[in-house]
């Protein structure tokens, strides 16, 4: 099954740390916050670092609905 990414916008601060480990998977947007741009673009360990790195813990990581850490 395929990953579901959600960001929390209302506690992102745009640090980019998700862009960094995952380029393909998140971007920046024009309000300089954290958006999915491709869910699949990147290998399951580099989306997975990318929400652990995030500062504020705003990146939610689910298959199936189930969480994932």
């Amino acid at each position: 099954m395929s990953l579901e990414i959600s960001i929390n916008r209302e506690t992102c601060m745009g640090s980019g740390n998700c862009s960094y480990w995952a380029a393909a998977a998140f971007d920046l947007d024009d309000e300089g916050l954290a958006v999915v741009v491709d869910a699949e673009g990147e290998p399951e360990e580099r989306i997975m670092l990318a929400a652990q790195g995030c500062p504020t813990q705003s990146i939610t990581v689910t298959r199936d609905g189930q969480p994932l850490t």
